[in-house]
């Protein structure tokens, strides 16, 4: 099956996107009815400023500068001089050019390699299922690489060897999904014989560039601003309805009960916070008091991780890609990402039970 090029752009269905949006507002004022939560709290300016109108003006802002630069990195035809320097490693995997331009820009952001990701794939030179295992490449090493830094520094100041631990594990994790998402890329997707890099492209001036960027970007950022308000304000309602912490909390009593000692539990429910410092702090003060283990500690670590994925997914990421993306597909996207993330993450941490 050839790869080459379409000339028709796919254009998503509003339709679609109504009837989803419909649903999950639905879904929400279920919840919410169902719970009887109180959020008339919500109704306070500063409150709602606070919870829901810088936030989401936060994602929206720096959601739209990534899609506006990589339509002009698009537009300039930088994306093959991106994918050439990955280009060994992509044309192995059997994934046309765009992937490889979206697999060096997410080292620096993610916004920006799944907008290259969905621009090529709605102008027909990237599959559907070349999306998905481009997705799940540009997810993998390059996610823990940029977060490196920051994380690195945390778990090593608070928890020492637990927190050296705890990164080569992790690294271990991304290492396997880049490893195994680029095998099964080689196994499923077709051979393409007309499949190449794009020539390098001609010079172009930079007012044709943004004449030709601008109304794109126009129709893009409206569609991704109808479907980021309405997700974020769903999410913000069952956030502060409780059901996230009830999510979290009733994962991590289940899982510290069947799998580690009882000492354990305050330490998964503080790695599952949205501050993740909360659970490296903890960690480290139970080492220093001596009341477990490194072993354990790491094992808490790894599992409230491994917890995590789904609800700070439903919480973050979940807006992001649904705007990026179209709804439906955008779902569809993180959630076979993050079953990716929760699979690699669990066989390293029962190997290291077994090992360690």
């Amino acid at each position: 099956m050839s790869r080459k090029a379409s000339s028709s752009k796919k254009r998503p269905s509003r339709r679609g996107v109504w009837i989803f949006l419909s649903l999950l507002l639905i879904a929400g004022l279920a919840y919410l009815l169902a719970t009887s939560a109180d959020l008339s709290h919500l109704a306070k300016p500063s409150v709602l400023w606070a919870k829901l109108g810088r936030p989401m003006l936060r994602t929206v802002f720096f959601i739209s500068i990534g899609l506006l630069v990589g339509q002009i990195i698009e537009s300039l035809g930088w994306t093959s001089k991106l994918g050439r320097l990955v280009w060994p490693l992509i044309n192995w995997a059997r994934l046309p050019g765009p992937a490889g331009a979206a697999f060096t820009t997410s080292f620096v952001s993610g916004v920006w390699a799944n907008t290259t990701l969905y621009t090529s794939w709605q102008e027909g030179r990237l599959g559907k299922r070349g999306l998905i295992m481009a997705n799940l490449l540009c997810n993998s090493l390059p996610v823990y690489v940029l977060h490196l830094p920051t994380t690195l520094f945390i778990a090593l100041s608070l928890t020492g060897q637990a927190g050296v631990i705890y990164m080569i594990l992790m690294g271990l994790a991304a290492l396997l999904r880049f490893l195994g998402v680029t095998l099964v890329s080689r196994i499923i997707m077709p051979h393409c014989d007309e499949c190449s890099l794009d020539p390098p492209p001609s010079k172009r001036p930079i007012r044709t560039v943004w004449a030709e960027t601008w109304p794109k970007f126009k129709i893009r950022l409206g569609r991704l601003i109808m479907v980021i308000v309405p997700v974020y304000l769903v999410v913000v309602m069952l956030a502060e309805a409780g059901f996230f912490n009830w999510l979290r909390d009733s994962l991590a009593a289940w899982v510290s009960s069947a799998f580690l000692p009882v000492e354990t539990m305050g330490l998964v429910v503080f790695s599952l916070m949205a501050e993740f410092t909360s659970g490296f702090a903890a960690a480290g003060a139970l080492l220093e008091a001596g009341s477990l283990s490194v072993k354990y500690v790491v094992l808490a670590l790894m599992i409230g991780n491994i917890i995590a994925t789904p609800v700070r997914a439903l919480r973050h990421q979940l807006p992001q890609y649904m705007g990026i993306y179209t709804p439906a597909f955008g779902l569809q996207v993180i959630a076979i990402n993050q079953t990716a993330r929760v699979l690699s993450v669990v066989l390293v941490t029962l190997l290291f039970a077994l090992v360690y």
